[in-house]
Order: C-alpha cells, then sequence, then structure tokens
C-alpha cells in the first residue's frame, strides 16, 4: 500500500509539475515580449487558485489513465 500510494503522489506531483511548467514558458514568451514582464509577474499570473484546481484534476485524470493502461498490459 505505502509503495503505491508514494508512486502515485510522485506521478501526480510530476504532472502538476509539467502543468506549471508549461503555463509559465507560454506566459514567458506570450507576455515578455508584449510587455516585458519578470520572472516573478509570470509566476503571479499563473499561481492562481484555478490553474492549481485544473492542474489537481488534470494530473488524477491523468494518473488514472495510466494506471488503467498499466494494468490493462500486464
Amino acid at each position: 500500500m505505502g509503495k503505491h500510494f508514494f508512486r502515485g503522489i510522485a506521478e501526480v506531483s510530476f504532472i502538476i509539475f509539467l502543468f506549471y511548467a508549461n503555463l509559465l514558458m507560454g506566459e514567458m514568451t506570450r507576455s515578455r515580449l508584449a510587455q516585458g514582464m519578470d520572472l516573478m509577474a509570470a509566476l503571479r499570473d499563473i499561481a492562481t487558485v484555478p490553474n492549481f484546481c485544473v492542474a489537481v484534476i488534470a494530473s488524477l485524470i491523468g494518473y488514472l489513465f495510466i494506471e488503467f493502461w498499466r494494468k490493462m498490459l500486464q
């Protein structure tokens, strides 16, 4: 149980990291050209409650999808 729990936490956390990295790259590309925004301003724009909710929900769906296929292919 513990091994599966920690692997799930690690996988969900990695998906959330990728989500925020993608948001940050998009924000820096779009806003830096238009407004000269710095890194802290871009982080403030992406670190919101709605973005976090989307990241958690999407990562849980992604984790369940991967686990489904992992069990189907065994």
